[in-house]
């Protein structure tokens, strides 16, 4: 029995050997789980998933329960999407060079939220462009049916003008015929 023993140590031990960082591969698979089921999961559980992480990592502050938080907190759906402290979580371990599991979960959860900042300011960006834009067709809207206000006020002063002017040269006329009249009833 302690031969049987001693050999499964030794096997797990040599196993341990060729791959260190398997059980850290097995605890990336864990995170990469525990969000991907965070994502359908109920706003309740995404609640209670987010306070889970929270305690880990103020109970055991290591790169994994870091890393669990992070990507709690990058993946979920708001409200309990957080990337300014998932970035600022994952930040240390990302600008590490080891090519450990965690770090480089570490490191494609940071690109990912540093890519999803960079949209969101460029969305923001196009936002305040395209209401820039609308500000300036209504204003030129404005300006259009100003500018057409004013011709058409032009055009009924030109009317009336008119008007007027064949008023006083119907009115003109009227007198040099009674004058032309007076001539010939006087002569």
């Amino acid at each position: 029995m302690r031969v049987q023993l001693a050999v499964i140590v030794a096997l797990l031990a040599g196993c341990a050997a060729l791959r260190p960082d398997a059980g850290e591969a097995l605890q990336v698979r864990e995170i990469v789980g525990a969000a991907v089921r965070g994502s359908s999961a109920t706003p309740e559980e995404q609640r209670r998933s987010v306070a889970q992480a929270r305690q880990d990592y103020a109970a055991v502050p290591d790169d994994t329960n870091r890393v669990r938080l992070a990507a709690m907190l990058a993946t979920l759906p708001p409200p309990w999407r957080d990337d300014a402290q998932a970035a600022a979580l994952l930040e240390p371990l990302a600008a590490q060079q080891d090519g450990t599991p965690v770090a480089q979960l570490a490191r494609m959860l940071a690109v990912s939220i540093a890519e999803r900042q960079k949209l969101a300011l460029e969305l923001r960006a196009a936002e305040l462009r395209t209401r820039a834009a609308e500000l300036r067709v209504k204003e030129a809207d404005a300006r259009a049916e100003a500018a057409e206000r004013r011709e058409a006020a032009s055009t009924e002063r030109a009317e009336t003008l008119h008007r007027q002017v064949e008023a006083l040269k119907s009115i003109e006329r009227s007198i040099l015929e009674r004058e032309e009249r007076r001539r010939k009833s006087q002569r």
